[in-house]
């Protein structure tokens, strides 16, 4: 066989499905909030929960810049690497990358908590393997090989000559008289930019959860995006949390954070809980070291095909006789789906045959990883608590081989607070969770980044406007309205990485490869032409918006059926006079037809060269 079904798959028959969607449902009501992401704070100052000190890099005094610039490209993570490396390769060289940070590497220079690692196949995830001559140490390789490795790559291309560190950007204004946006920063700074590239990513700010009385609790608290290893001992090259040793500890969140934290806290705290909302479903780790042998068959343009083979494995379907090269969490649906296809000769189905194949293949699947936890968990009733009971990917999958392990550790407690959608309240010594009050020393937070909030909150630069002075906020509040996903009319000049209106591939750099590559194409049509500004048509804006609309997959029914998470909005959709709905905004509008499509779309747009839906001013 080319695939073989995961081991411990339960049958078919050996489901009841409809029973199932009940229980899923059941499990996901009873955590629905009415408040939806109104249930995170944006900071918390009084108790010094403050993002903007950096604890890695000395931030160095300088005079503030008055100057005109080609490009400023606003991050300094993947998105905002994969744009400086794009700019100089087309021969750019008068631009700036303007970051928060004090160095390189956006979430994986901020995230250094004990146990980081790429939680998908690092072999996929860093960009530019062949072209650097690198290779990951292992498949799920350590942050800090990632961090440095990005670093390395803006080494080779020169981006640390212009990069502005420790900047906030406070507000970028497009000025009319100048054909030039206007960029303003905290360190007084008067950036004019001819293009601006926003590559301010999805986990760029952290979100606290909103619980009454943060702002009362006389411990230590952090969040996990600024780990202090000052307080908990060891480094992140050697996380050692000695300093644990007499602590009693609490955690707040069950994302892919937590579980890659839990070991290391439930290893060295004297007394460690886990507060758990909704739990994350853990497959084994199976992480390898990366075999040289392996390494010295690989031929040019591998990693383009291990991607492909990654994305048509984790969210399309593999091809008939076509091998899962992947074959970790994220890909064993369609990989069980393919083996059992190929049992049956590969019977010709029609779409509705196989989702329906697929949804069997995704409830078998989930029932596999729920016996796991069964298999290691000793005590039955906390085993119970931390089964997942939603769809597979209604919560980022995760796998791990010390999770489930810890809570059988007789210092570890899990703590279950679905009943109450959330932790009730802090005190100045602890926290309430089921009407009983538990004093710790220490309580850090994995609740995530504001990937789905407002743009406002999302992208943290507080004055944002176009032509007019329109705020690109109000621009989009009933929803994107954009070219491509990456230009959007209004705003001439400005383009936007992210999940906007484009497509989705399961490699998320190469997402950001694929539309800086169109972005400084575009910027350079542009100046060929002798123009200054490029500017979407409303027309054409409206015609792409229209086309991906009528051939979006509707997973509307999915998503609402998913347990509250960044997803969904937090189970909110929030639909405004228009009927469209906030979770839009992150995976509600992709291109129906898919990746490959979509990438035929920006090449046959690219060649016709005609630059068809801008007006040149």
């Amino acid at each position: 066989m080319i695939n073989a079904k995961y081991p411990g798959l339960p049958d078919a028959t050996e489901i009841d499905i409809n029973a199932l969607k009940a229980k899923y449902r059941v499990e996901r009501d009873k955590r629905m909030r009415g408040d939806g992401q109104n249930q995170y704070v944006e900071r918390v100052d009084e108790v010094a929960l403050t993002y903007e000190a950096d604890p890695y890099t000395p931030d160095t005094p300088r005079e503030p810049l008055d100057e005109d610039i080609d490009v400023a490209v606003l991050g300094g993570g993947w998105s905002g690497i994969m744009a400086g490396v794009q700019l100089r390769k087309r021969g750019f060289t008068n631009f700036r990358n303007i970051d928060h940070a004090g160095d390189f590497g956006g979430v994986w220079y901020w995230n250094r908590y004990p146990g980081l690692q790429c939680d998908n196949d690092a072999y996929c995830y860093l960009p530019m393997l062949e072209e650097m001559g690198f290779m990951p140490s292992k498949k799920f390789t350590d942050g800090r090989e990632i961090r440095e490795y990005a670093q390395s790559i803006c080494r080779r291309f020169e981006l640390y000559q212009n990069a502005l560190f420790h900047t906030i950007v406070q507000s970028v204004r497009w000025d009319e008289s100048i054909k030039r946006w206007r960029i303003s920063t905290q360190q007084g700074d008067d950036i004019r930019a001819r293009f601006v590239i926003l590559a301010n990513g999805l986990l760029n700010i952290p979100k606290l959860p909103g619980i009454p009385g943060i702002d009362k609790y006389q411990g230590k608290m952090f969040h996990t995006a600024r780990f202090d290893y000052d307080y908990t001992g060891g480094s992140e090259e050697e996380p050692v949390l000695d300093q644990l040793a007499d602590k009693r500890v609490a955690l707040v969140g069950t994302g892919a954070t937590a579980i890659q934290l839990t070991p290391f806290l439930g290893r060295y705290a004297k007394q460690f809980y886990l507060l758990q909302r909704t739990p994350s479903c853990v497959d084994s780790r199976r992480n390898t070291e990366t075999d040289p042998e392996w390494v010295k068959t690989l031929q040019p343009g591998w990693q383009a095909e291990r991607r492909a083979n990654f994305h048509r494995g984790a969210n399309e379907s593999l091809l008939p006789g076509e091998m899962d090269l992947i074959r970790d969490i994220w890909t064993e649906v369609n990989c069980n789906l393919s083996a059992e296809l190929e049992e049956q000769d590969w019977p010709e189905l029609s779409m509705e045959e196989f989702m329906a194949r697929y949804e069997e293949m995704d409830f078998r699947v989930m029932e596999r990883l729920r016996h796991r936890v069964d298999e290691i968990v000793d005590d039955p009733a906390t085993a119970q608590l931390l089964k997942p009971w939603y769809r597979y990917q209604c919560k980022r999958p995760t796998s791990n081989d010390e999770y489930y392990q810890t809570f059988n550790r007789p210092n570890v407690k899990l703590i279950d607070v679905s009943e109450t959608q959330g932790v009730e309240r802090l005190t100045e010594s602890g926290f309430i969770a089921g009407g009983v009050e538990y004093e710790v020393d220490c309580i850090m937070f994995a609740s995530g980044y504001e990937v789905t909030s407002d743009l406002e909150r999302r992208w943290g630069i507080p004055v944002f406007e176009g032509r007019d002075g329109v705020s690109i906020y109000d621009h989009w509040r009933g929803g994107y309205k954009t070219l491509h996903g990456m230009m959007t009319s209004g705003f001439p000049n400005l383009f936007t990485c992210g999940l906007y209106q484009g497509s989705l591939n399961s490699t998320f750099t190469y997402n950001f490869e694929a539309q800086v590559e169109h972005m400084v194409h575009i910027m350079q049509a542009v100046l060929d032409r002798g123009a200054v500004a490029a500017e979407v048509t409303e027309e054409a804006q409206d015609a792409y918006v229209s086309h991906l609309r009528a051939t979006e997959v509707d997973r509307t029914e999915w998503i609402r059926d998913c347990t509250p998470s960044y997803f969904n909005n937090e189970g909110k959709p929030d639909v405004d006079e228009n009927g469209n709905e906030k979770y839009r905004f992150y995976l509600g509008e992709l291109y129906g037809p898919g990746w490959d499509a979509f990438m035929q779309l920006l090449q046959d747009w690219r060649d016709a060269g005609d630059l068809a839906g801008l007006s040149l001013d």
